[in-house]
């Protein structure tokens, strides 16, 4: 489906019945992502939309980037205004976390609950000099290999336990080289941009909105320190914390261990959807 906007022509699809569950993909996964292991198992219950953010999948930009983590808010805002019964819970993970933040932020009244997965208040240290170092070597020219994509990202989203286990690898592995192993730099970098960009320390205090913060404690994108730090600067923050699981782990690794956690959250703020207010 196609929801067509000022700005942009955003590619969406929907399932299943009951409350809203908008789910919001990492900066370099299109939306379906979620489909093969997260909403299958929400559909009896929710109804789960995903869509491709700017710079990803099928959706369009009307204007050229840069694409801050604001402007792809008002994406999933307009998204939700259009096609969902608000307030709507939000799922995200890296990237897509942060899109929900600034939608707790600035739409609270569009949102119910958040979790955010794999995410940070803002990149410093080790993972802003490694994202920058990403970012410089895309606006240069710099392309993987396919082979070289599917090693370098196979790092970043899964553990050792996962590596090391042929069967398992052999089985994500096609996921991986899918979503991987053919990717357009530039899009790449604008994305990644907004993310090393973006600050939440000055208004996660203040945020109304209940912030279901998820770490992962193999993961060495966004390190599980990381993301505490979030839930502990947020007015209602709650910290998650997954051992065993790196940032993609919901995806072939242990997507049954991130689903029953979310499903827990979503049931604590389940309210009743004809009144459309917040328990």
């Amino acid at each position: 489906m196609i929801l067509e906007t000022v700005g942009a022509r955003i590619h969406f699809a929907q399932s299943g019945e009951g409350p809203d569950v908008l789910w919001l993909a990492a900066g370099d996964q299109p939306g379906d992502v979620w489909r093969r292991w997260q909403t299958p198992h929400f559909d009896e219950s929710f109804r789960s939309t995903t869509y491709d953010a700017r710079g990803v999948g099928a959706t369009t930009s009307k204007t050229a980037p840069p694409w801050p983590i604001a402007e792809h808010a008002g994406d999933a805002a307009k998204l939700i205004e259009s096609c969902c019964n608000p307030p709507v819970f939000l799922v995200g993970l890296s990237m897509g976390s942060l899109i929900a933040q600034e939608l707790c932020f600035t739409r609270a009244e569009l949102v119910r609950a958040a979790v955010v997965m794999g995410t940070c208040v803002r990149k410093t240290g080790f993972i802003r000099d490694w994202e920058q170092a990403e970012i410089d070597f895309r606006r240069t020219g710099g392309s993987l290999t396919p082979a070289f994509a599917l090693a370098h990202y196979a790092f970043l989203y899964y553990p050792a336990s996962v590596l090391g286990d042929d069967e398992l690898w052999a089985e994500i592995r096609a996921f991986l080289a899918r979503d991987f192993a053919e990717r357009d730099g530039a899009m790449l970098a604008e994305q990644w941009q907004a993310c090393l960009d973006y600050d939440s320390s000055d208004r996660l205090p203040a945020c109304e909105v209940p912030i279901h913060v998820v770490g992962f404690s193999e993961d060495v994108q966004t390190p599980p320190s990381r993301a505490r730090e979030v839930a502990s600067l947020a007015r209602y923050g709650t910290f998650h914390l997954l051992e065993g699981l790196g940032h993609g782990s919901a995806f072939g690794h242990r997507p049954e261990v991130v689903n029953r956690l979310i499903a827990g959250i979503l049931s604590e703020h389940a309210v009743d959807t004809s009144t459309g207010g917040r328990e």
